[in-house]
Order: C-alpha cells, then structure tokens, then sequence
C-alpha cells in the first residue's frame, strides 16, 4: 500500500467522475467524452502520483475495458481495444532500445565513451562540461531512456569528478567550487541531447505516433535532420550561458583528465563485447538512418540489433526479462497511446482542435505558431514529465496548430522537443531531474531561476536559429 497516494487517489476519482458526468457537449460522441474522463484521471493520477505510472495504466485499461467506451454493448471488442497499445511498433520500438541500452551499462562501454572525452577536454570546468555532455551525445541515439543515461553514466561520472575537485555535497560552501556548474551543465545537456534523435527519449517515440495520427508523418531520419542545427546550437551555447550566468568559481580542472585516465587504466583495454556493442551501434545507426533503403523501419531494426546482442552474448535473456524500466514503460506508454489514439479516432481531437482553432481563426499561422509553442512550453511547470505532456496536450496543440495553417512536420518536431527541452524549468520536470538535484549541488531558488533563464535560451533558438533552418530544408 506504500505505492498508493490515497489523497491524490481520491482527487483523481474526483476529477474523473466530474468529467464523465458533465453533459456531452454537441458535436462530440457519448463513448469519446467519456474516453476523455478516464483518460484525464490517468494523467491526473499519474502527474499527482497518486500511484506509480504501470498502476494508472492498468486501472486506466480496465476502466476503459469494463465501461466498453472503445466498443459500446461488445465487451470481447471493447477488452480488444483496450489492449491494442500492446500492438503498437513505436512501442516496442522504446522498449527493444531500452534492452539494447543494457548493454552499453554492462560492457561498460558508455562509461568508457564518457571517460575518454573528460581525458581529452577535461583541463577547464568549459572542456569538462563539454567531455562529459558529448558523451551524452553520442549515447543518445541508442539510448532511449534519458534518465538511464543521466543516472547510470554521466552522472555516477559527474559528481566523482566534482567530488575530486573539491565540491563536497555535504559542504555547502563547496557547491559553487565546480558541482553547481557541472550539474546544471550536464542536465541541461541532457535536455538538449534528450531532443536531437527520434530514438534519445521516451516521449519522441509516442509524438511520432499521435503525429502519423493527425496525418504528419515523422522518420528518424528527418526528425534527426530537423532537430539537428537548433539543437547543436544549443549543446555549444548551454555551457558558455551557464559559465557565464553561473560560474563556477575554479577556473582550470588540470586534475580531472588524470583522474579520468586512471580510471581508463583501470578499466583495461576494450574488451570483445565492447567491441561488439560499438559494431551493432553502428548496424543500428545505419538501419534508423537508411532503413527506408531497405525496406526496415526502425522498430524491425532495433530488433536486428537485440538479436545480435543476444547471438553474440553481450546481453542475456536474463537481461532482457530484467529491464524493468523497458517492461514498465511498454505497459504505461500502451495505456496512454491507446487512450490518445481512440481520442482521435472517435473524433474528439478534431472537435477540440477546431473549436480552439476557431478562436484563432483570425490569427494567421505566423502568428499562432509562437502562440501554440510558448503555451505549450509553459505549461510544462504542471507535469513532471516529458511523456505526460505529450500524452495530455500535444495532440491538442498539433491540431489546432494544423487547423489555422502551421506547417504540420514543423509545428510536430517543435512540439514534441519542447516537451523535453522545458524539462530544464523545474527540479521534477523530467525523469534525470531529481538524480542530478538530488546532489544538492544546486538549491531550488538557483535551479528555478536558471531553468526559466534556459527555457528561454532554448526558444530563442528554436525560433530563430531552427526556423531559417527549418526553411533551407522546406518545412515551411
């Protein structure tokens, strides 16, 4: 009973039977109104913790399936359609690559990757911050859960450099000597990394997938095209902002590239399996980028990447049956897909889109556009996150963004980044937040301000810089 938040419960059941009873509005189905109530209570109970996501999603399905909302006066169609997220390849897509995520951890090679640029730029907190945000770079295309990225190699990394330094969590007048800086730095990175590919985040995968439901269509490919200038823009600029809105008050880390060569000492030469994660690394790389070359789509590749892993035996059905976070988000994110998806399919979506869009009918798309994503954006201060926003609020935005005329793939790509990229405003807004505040490197005045200080940096990007972008390559 310690998972259940009975308060938050009761607020949830609350919240959920006063939707389901207010009268249907006109223009909207009984069954989809009533989808809306359930699927609003999950979110309720899942930003309120009223329980853990996996239990919301289960009482979620069965609400779905034992009031037959996806198939009135059919129960064998209605517990059919409840479960058909489990159907859903973006899903398993997330999963296949948290496995495949597993072996990076247990060859050791992420934290190898990491060490190695800390060695080669790691002589200034600015080359420090830059080492170890690299490394979260390359490990994002492959690594799909951000917090297993954060939480299992850069940070571990991170705070033994800060600690070495001379920043000490249980002194506070050491913080601001490097930790503060780093942890920030590395966080925000990790926001901006979290961004740049289909595969580097949870919630990317599932806006792709409410995306192809409003007739946007979204490949690794050019999502990773879109992303890619406004996003290395602001991987070179966070450093430097926090340097010089935040500084640390050590100005030369000589130390840290020793320290990170000796733990490469100690780690020993590349081992077999190392070697075999870096070629299916690549296998997978070629197969997301070029897939449509050969007739894969990305979720038969991170298949053929598992397989190899598995064949090879750098990861073990053992490992695979104990990927929890893999297993749990498959459950969830099947839940909230499923929800979002008959949303749309039985026409509430598009009824709110267009009542929403005809308060802005008299906008044209240039001006809306900034409107939808600074709404959009804000609201992420409610939702603790990426993948709750996305599957509250981003069907909504998009067709309503669609419906006064914003270019669709545009509007779409910028959506689903801002849901991670405001992750940087609050201590709970994305899954790494609370590992890397949990250093207490970083008071909750100083993380607020300097969040809200990068939500606007990250915009103004993305505005500026990635709309010339965006129009060199025609997405608008």
């Amino acid at each position: 009973m310690k998972e259940i938040n009975f308060k938050s419960l009761i607020i949830t059941l609350v919240v959920g039977v006063a939707i389901w009873f207010i009268p249907v509005p006109d223009g909207v189905k009984p069954n989809a109104w009533h989808l809306l109530a359930i699927f609003v209570a999950t979110i309720v109970g899942i930003i309120s913790k009223a329980a853990t996501m996996g239990t919301m999603a289960i009482i979620g399905i069965t609400l779905c399936a034992a009031t037959q909302v996806l198939a009135p006066g059919d129960p064998t169609k209605s517990i059919l359609n409840a479960l058909s997220g489990f159907g859903n390849s973006t899903i398993w897509l997330i999963g296949l690559a948290f496995f495949i995520a597993r072996g990076f951890i247990k060859t050791g090679l992420g934290t190898r990757i990491a060490y190695s640029f800390i060695k080669i730029f790691g002589k200034s907190p600015l080359g420090l911050a830059y080492g170890l945000n690299t490394a979260d770079l390359i490990l994002a295309p492959a690594i799909p859960s951000n917090t297993a990225r954060a939480g299992g190699v850069i940070f571990p990394i991170m705070k033994s450099i800060a600690v070495n330094m001379g920043s000490i969590p249980e002194k506070a007048e050491t913080h601001r000597k490097i930790g503060a800086f780093l942890t920030l730095s590395s966080y925000n990175a990790n926001m901006i990394t979290s961004v740049m590919f289909l595969t580097a985040t949870a919630s990317n995968p599932m806006a792709q997938k409410f995306a192809k439901d409003l007739g946007v269509t979204i490949t690794w490919g050019s999502w990773a095209i879109a992303a890619l200038v406004p996003g290395l823009v602001c991987f070179l600029l966070v450093p430097i902002f926090l340097y010089k809105v935040f500084p640390p008050e050590l100005k030369e880390t000589k130390e840290a590239p020793a320290i990170a060569a000796r733990q490469l000492k100690e780690m020993g030469p590349m081992s077999i399996k190392e070697w075999l994660m870096v070629a299916t690394f690549i296998i997978l790389l070629v197969l997301w980028i070029f897939g449509n070359l050969f007739a894969i789509d990305a979720t038969t590749g991170a298949l053929i990447g598992l397989c190899i892993l598995l064949l090879c035996g750098v990861l073990t059905w053992e490992d695979v049956k104990s990927e929890k976070g893999a297993w749990d988000t498959i459950v969830w994110f099947s839940s909230l897909v499923m929800m979002g998806s008959f949303l749309n399919s039985l026409g509430f979506i598009g009824w709110f889109g267009h009542l929403v869009g005809g308060q802005m009918v008299h906008l044209s798309w240039q001006l809306a556009f900034p409107v939808i994503i600074l709404v959009y954006s804000y609201c992420h201060y409610m939702f603790a996150s990426a993948t709750a926003q996305v599957a509250a609020m981003y069907s909504v935005f998009l067709a309503v963004g669609i419906a006064v005329g914003v270019p669709g793939t545009m509007l779409a790509i910028f959506l689903g980044a801002c849901a991670s990229l405001m992750g940087s405003l609050t201590h709970y807004g994305h899954g790494p937040a609370p590992i890397f505040f949990g250093s207490t490197y970083v008071d909750l005045k100083d993380w607020w301000k300097q969040g809200f200080f990068m939500s606007v940096l990250f915009l103004l990007v993305w505005f500026l810089v990635g709309g010339l972008w965006w129009k060199v390559i025609g997405l608008w």
